[in-house]
């Protein structure tokens, strides 16, 4: 008899469905979950290992998974868990991997092995921050230096690295202690005080360099990220970019005659003072926007605030409406069961659907109160919000008329230098000496009248683009916010009105079965 090796396979819905099911919990619970099926969503654990998979597929609506066994199958390449975020703990031991990949969205992974692949590279695990174990014994990691990788997993506690060619080293576990001083556990084994302190004395100086360089790389991180953080608040006030010569910059970079026309006798100075006042301008920009955007998200986060104390109290009162009723409802059905007369039953069953409906009105009724009170808020919020964004359109509006009054004002006095140059030009007058590109505009006056009218179109398109961007992304925030708050409200009472007839529903199943049993 010859003996065939199963073809490798991929992950599929058949495979899922069946390591769901054959996981699913035991007993009666059990006997629910595979009567209502278990939506994947779900699903904490998963157990794949021994299915010869080659590639990983179909695992992208397993969301809440914490757990997941992949080992010993065929595994070449790390992929398809880019929705797996809350992974913990991952086995993709005994595999074929050559590559660390595909782990960037895994950020609260804390048990990683990769125990028995092909890896001569530590790398790609940068996003793992909270990473406590990692295995990766019986791999092709031959350089020390991937050990210093590994600095940067501050939580990291426990490194196999066993059956590699780096442990063939004489050097190995006094340059892994010494580089790694946080880590308990190495290779199987609990560091000992004294190998700690001979890491220590043999690469004291190489790892007090490393540390300042460490030190100097994490405070530029730092200074990156608040520097992200002031341009996100920027942005999110629609002023970024507002707050220095930005703007003005911006005006001559797609000018091609302006550093032409830079050179004429006294546009040094009149470029100067132009820069100056138009930073001014675009200061006020920025100061308005930051203050604006403050009293926007506190009037945000006070709807919200007010909507949610809102919500609590009605949603109180409703548990308290519907513990009440079943206080005298529980009773009421064992009465009920109890009943043998025909015509009281009759009576009491009268009543019991009269006592569900007059529930039913008084959540409803409930439902409506509250319905009305966010409306009211909804529209009380929608009509500040309109004021405020109305009110900051109008300043930046009249902000942005004076620069480009300030252009125009600077258009004027740079033709009246250019013609001015081209008049000494004529008579061979001009004593400054400017380069040859320059002096071919003042070969006429149409020329140098072109050259600057053309630079003052570019510059006023420039003012009016980033007026229109502004007013733009303002407006579609405030629409987008508001449209979202409606949409939101439906979805809220749909789902109100849902519970509210699934609960009704119920209690008449109930007496429905009970009355059955009579």
């Amino acid at each position: 008899m010859i003996w065939q090796q199963d073809e490798p396979k991929v992950i599929d819905e058949e495979m899922l469905h069946q390591a769901v099911e054959e996981q699913a919990p035991q007993g009666q619970a059990g006997k629910i979950a595979k009567g209502e099926g278990v939506k994947y969503s779900e699903v904490l654990h998963l157990q794949l290992d021994y299915k010869n998979i080659l590639k990983i597929y179909h695992l992208c609506h397993f969301t809440s998974l914490t757990k997941l066994q992949l080992d010993n199958n065929v595994i070449e390449r790390i992929e398809g868990l880019e929705n797996l975020s809350n992974l913990v703990w991952l086995d993709l031991s005994f595999n074929k991997i050559k590559v660390i990949e595909g782990l960037d969205t895994l950020v609260n992974l804390q048990d990683l092995s990769l125990f028995n692949n092909h890896i001569s590279v530590i790398e790609n695990l940068a996003a793992l921050q909270n990473l406590q174990i990692l295995s990766l014994g019986n791999n092709a990691i031959a350089q020390l230096d991937n050990v210093i990788y590994l600095r940067q997993f501050k939580n990291l506690r426990t490194l196999n690295l066993a059956g590699n060619p780096i442990c063939d080293e004489e050097k190995y576990k006094t340059f892994v202690t010494a580089y790694l001083p946080d880590l308990v556990y190495l290779d199987y084994r609990l560091l000992d005080e004294q190998t700690r302190k001979m890491g220590f004395t043999r690469y004291q100086y190489a790892i007090e360099e490393m540390q300042r360089d460490e030190l100097q790389e994490q405070q530029a991180k730092e200074a990156e990220k608040i520097n992200n953080q002031k341009l996100q608040l920027h942005k999110d006030a629609f002023v970024e970019f507002l707050n220095g010569p930005q703007l003005f910059n911006s005006l001559f970079s797609d000018d091609p005659d302006a550093a032409k026309l830079a050179h004429l006798p006294g546009m040094a100075a009149l470029l100067e003072s132009y820069k100056k006042e138009m930073e001014a301008l675009c200061m006020q920009i920025f100061e308005e926007g930051l203050t604006q955007h403050a009293q926007r998200q506190a009037k945000v986060e006070s709807f919200y605030t007010c909507s949610r104390e809102a919500l609590a109290e009605n949603q109180q009162k409703g548990v308290q409406i519907a513990a009440d009723f079943e206080s005298s409802w529980r009773q009421t059905l064992v009465e009920i069961q109890q009943i043998t007369d025909h015509k009281l039953l009759e009576d009491h069953v009268s009543s019991c659907n009269k006592d569900i409906n007059k529930l039913s009105e008084t959540l409803r009724s409930l439902e409506v109160h509250l319905v009305d009170q966010l409306e009211d808020m909804i529209k009380d919020f929608e009509r500040n919000i309109s004021d405020m964004v109305g009110g900051f359109i109008e300043n930046v509006q009249g902000i942005f008329a004076q620069c480009r009054d300030l252009e125009n004002h600077h258009h004027e006095n740079q033709l009246e230098i250019a013609l001015a140059t081209l008049e000494k030009v004529a008579k061979n007058e001009l004593e400054e000496e400017m380069p040859d590109d320059v002096i071919m505009l003042f070969v006429d006056k149409d020329t140098v009248t072109n050259a600057v009218s053309a630079s003052h179109d570019t510059h006023l398109l420039k003012i009016d683009n980033r007026e229109d961007e502004l007013l733009t992304r303002i407006n579609s925030w405030s629409d987008g916010l508001l449209k979202s708050l409606h949409d939101e409200e439906v979805k809220r009472n749909r789902r109100r009105i849902s519970e509210i007839s699934n609960y009704i529903s119920d209690l008449r199943i109930q007496l429905d079965m009970k009355l059955s049993k009579n």
